[in-house]
């Protein structure tokens, strides 16, 4: 008896799988218009890895059996490669002019190195297919080009570079693709900066070379090896595998830096840049197309290949990826039995199990199936989540602190989003706060059996009128065992407390036990700021004296007003069990790690700048000087 993958791995919200009765969602098809023939022989490049068979070409007849196979339902495509420019200007009208006849067809892409891209070229595009969005595979800058050469072993950047001045020229509209190789690192302000330099670029993707695990360059057709593939036969064969491969960690690193220029020097006004905006829409609670940060993954992606092959994404492995003949099937039903029988989606979904308890999950999404799949082999799983969470941690000090980009470095400063965490009015309690002369009203205090204080005297989360040191409530509303902790924050920091906990055992109860927790408000940007370097400086001095039952976690999060809707970066300090121990040993020793965590706030100042505990980043300028 089948099962289908959902039954298996249960990854509810992260991975949709495709539904035939589905009409609104759409899938989009990766077309190999000429396999992975190319006119240039990128050194990295992986769709020649795979030794499809070149030379032939994707039919228009081939495209309306897709647009037929997947009929009532929107479709995006993209002409890939290879290049798909090689197919010839005549062929390539074909498949546009069938293109503009399918009304499902709701997005045409095509991805080209730009070695072919010219006047005769682009009239075309305007004449058939207007809205055709173009993306152009580019690098970066001269230097970071070093990996495109042509079969002769010669950059290719000069064609490129000379492509999009062109497209510049026409007011054409166009996206990047960089890959991030360790001829960027170090340079992201540089490199995006040289994309934008160019006019007709309003969008920017970079992403990861993560090829350790190539071990062989790319067979050749032919007996004479060619310069391209000499070069990268001596670069594949290097101690931690080729030489144009990265970490995920050195990825982390480079979108951090390539977002925080981005928005100092206001790119994000007229660039997009990929994965900042995915990451941002999702820290937002919004949605994304980008198939790593939403739940229409593999199931929603499909390429096809001239000989009729029609496969998942196609940068999962063939031939384990493929799953049917285009001409063999006339429904997608059948498209769907293919995917549920295939061991290797399976497994990419299997992979995604530990998404479901990662307080990341409504962030990151779950990243790429396809990476995750080719990391898991050689044992990096584990790397691929933490660049991911690195990410998300560093993309969220940038929002909260624009004009501190520092904080993005912090790796003691984490994302952990609580929920609920909502107050009736911010902007009220704010003014409160600071003018002492503001009415406060009554208030409500009752204390329940375990400790919580809160309007109606019951263990766990319930309402809790919002007081601030000027009420005459204000020390007995807060719980005693918590009471140093918001008493320094507030009174020797100057800073506001929006929330705060003891932390309850709940002992003959069926609640889950909960921490000592306090949450600081700031009243601008800059004082955010500066309490986060502070709550980083003093979260690590504490570490290093806590009982070895307590750690000490900082958290970024939002608070989100239920008057107006909006939402305000919060940091949030707690106390929570280290890994593997026990809330009975956590409990044991709470107030001796709080004393340990006042301690280090009263030597603390939110008023000694912006730089926390964390190192900043070598930069590639930083390292030749240091070299020098």
């Amino acid at each position: 008896m089948n099962h289908s993958i959902e039954e298996r791995h249960p990854v509810e919200g992260l991975y949709q799988s495709l539904d035939v009765d589905d009409t609104r969602t759409a899938v989009s098809v990766i077309v190999k218009t000429r396999g992975e023939t190319c006119d240039i022989d990128c050194l990295y490049c992986y769709e020649k890895r795979k030794e499809a068979p070149g030379g032939a070409r994707v039919s228009a007849k081939q495209i309306r059996r897709l647009a037929d196979l997947f009929r009532g339902r929107p479709l995006a495509v993209e002409l890939h490669g290879g290049e798909p420019l090689t197919a010839g200007r005549d062929h390539i009208a074909e498949i546009l002019t069938e293109l503009a006849r399918l009304p499902q067809v709701v997005r045409v892409t095509v991805q080209t190195n730009g070695v072919l891209l010219d006047e005769d070229w682009l009239d075309m595009f305007d004449e058939l297919c207007p809205d055709l969005r173009i993306g152009v595979s580019l690098d970066g800058d001269v230097r970071g080009n070093a990996w495109r050469v042509g079969y002769d072993g010669k950059p290719v950047y000069p064609r490129v570079a000379a492509a999009l001045e062109l497209l510049s020229q026409r007011d054409r509209h166009v996206g990047v693709i960089a890959a991030v190789t360790p001829a960027v690192l170090g340079r992201a302000e540089e490199v995006l900066e040289h994309l934008a330099g160019f006019g007709c670029v309003n969008a920017v993707s970079f992403v990861p070379c993560f090829d350790s695990t190539i071990r062989r360059s790319a067979a050749l057709p032919g007996r004479r090896t060619p310069a391209s593939r000499q070069l990268q036969q001596a670069a594949v064969n290097g101690a931690k595998g080729p030489e144009w491969a990265v970490h995920p960690d050195e990825y982390a690193e480079f979108v951090i830096a390539a977002t925080a220029y981005w928005v100092s020097a206001g790119h994000f006004s007229r660039i997009k840049l990929e994965p900042a905006v995915s990451t941002i829409r999702r820290l937002r609670g919004l949605t994304t197309g980008f198939c790593h940060f939403s739940d229409l993954k593999c199931d929603h992606v499909f390429t096809l290949y001239p000989d009729g092959r029609l496969g998942s994404c196609d940068e999962l492995p063939w031939p384990q990826a493929r799953l049917v003949q285009l001409d063999s099937v006339t429904e997608q039903r059948e498209v769907v039995l293919a995917q549920r029988d295939s061991l290797l989606l399976d497994r990419g979904k299997a992979l995604m199990a530990k998404c479901a308890t990662c307080g990341y999950r409504d962030t990151c999404g779950g990243g790429c199936i396809a990476t995750r799949w080719r990391m898991d082999a050689v044992g990096g799983h584990e790397a691929y989540c933490d660049y991911r969470m690195r990410m998300v941690d560093g993309i969220s000090a940038l929002l909260a602190q624009p004009e501190c980009p520092e904080g993005a470095w912090c790796q003691t400063l984490r994302w952990r989003p609580r929920s609920p965490n909502t107050m009736l009015d911010v902007d009220a309690f704010l003014v409160r706060w600071d003018n002492p002369e503001v009415h406060r009203g009554e208030v409500t205090l009752r204390t329940s059996e375990h400790g919580n204080i809160n309007t109606v005297g019951m263990a766990g989360v319930h309402e809790a009128d919002d007081l601030d040191p000027a009420h005459a409530m204000w020390r007995a509303a807060i719980e005693p065992g918590v009471w140093p902790l918001v008493d320094t924050i507030t009174r020797h920091w100057g800073l506001i407390t929006y929330d705060s906990c003891q932390g309850h055992q709940y002992v003959g109860l069926e609640l889950s036990p909960t921490g000592l927790r306090v949450g600081v408000l700031a009243r601008d940007r800059e004082e955010y700021a500066r309490a986060a370097a502070a709550l980083c400086r003093a979260a690590t001095v504490a570490a290093a004296a806590l009982p070895a039952d307590i750690e000490v976690n900082v958290g970024r999060s939002e608070l989100t007003c239920e008057t107006s809707g909006v939402t305000t970066p919060v940091l949030d300090l707690s106390l929570v069990p280290s890994v593997g121990r026990s809330w009975e040993a956590y409990f044991a020793s709470l107030d001796q790690a709080a004393a340990v965590l006042t301690a280090a706030l009263l030597a603390e100042r939110p008023d000694e700048g912006t730089t926390c505990a964390c190192p900043l980043p070598v930069r590639a300028t930083d390292a030749g000087a240091m070299s020098a």
